[in-house]
């Protein structure tokens, strides 16, 4: 079970997904290194910080105990793909979605394959993963504006598990990437920082 791993082991890896579909799974390039930077030093996690990629279809998915994807555009899981995927998140794994602006669309019927009974649901303000080490009582931080749309988190739960949590309209990844890159305040990185550390924190420490 991949719910075994420690956040504090050494050499514990984490990874960005890569897919099919023709959609910008690389983007973001500095976003994962400058989370786990801030993760070890915040959380007291030895999380490795190289950009590591796995892809969907892959078995070394397990190797990894959180794979972020993100995006722009378009999505294609196969059947296999899919499969493997969903066996992944039901043997521990966590799968964090963040919506880069144009990722909705396409994700949305994509994780109908991985749980076809499912769907994604609303996660309300007083969820554990807006309240590990830091407090978020209104749930994402909005870090990029868009359509003007307020930033929503999203999830599917499967026997209890939440094991793929969605951050939609807020950017998250834009917020971890090295501050000349978006010139974004300060402020809104930290936040953007903050809400990551407390993903990071979720996926690995809940049952």
């Amino acid at each position: 079970m991949l719910n075994t791993f420690s956040a504090t082991s050494q050499n514990v890896k984490i990874a960005k997904l890569k897919y099919n579909g023709g959609g910008d799974w690389y983007a973001n390039k500095t976003a994962l290194p400058n989370l786990i930077d801030f993760c070890n030093e915040t959380l007291n996690t030895s999380i490795n910080n190289k950009d590591f990629v796995v892809e969907v279809g892959s078995k070394e998915l397990y190797q990894y105990p959180y794979i972020y994807m993100t995006g722009h555009g378009n999505v294609v899981f196969s059947d296999d793909e899919a499969e493997n995927l969903r066996n992944y998140l039901i043997a521990g794994g966590f799968l964090h979605i963040d919506d880069n602006y144009g990722l909705d669309q396409f994700i949305r019927l994509e994780m109908k394959k991985v749980f076809p009974n499912l769907k994604f649901v609303e996660i309300p303000f007083d969820h554990p993963i807006y309240h590990q080490k830091y407090d978020f009582v209104n749930g994402l931080p909005k870090i990029h504006e868009h359509d003007g749309q307020p930033a929503q988190g999203y999830g599917i739960v499967y026997e209890g598990r939440l094991v793929c949590f969605y951050s939609y309209e807020s950017d998250l990844g834009n917020g971890w990437e090295d501050s000349s890159i978006h010139n974004d305040p300060e402020s809104v990185r930290l936040k953007a920082l903050q809400m990551g550390a407390n993903i990071i924190s979720f996926a690995f420490l809940q049952d």
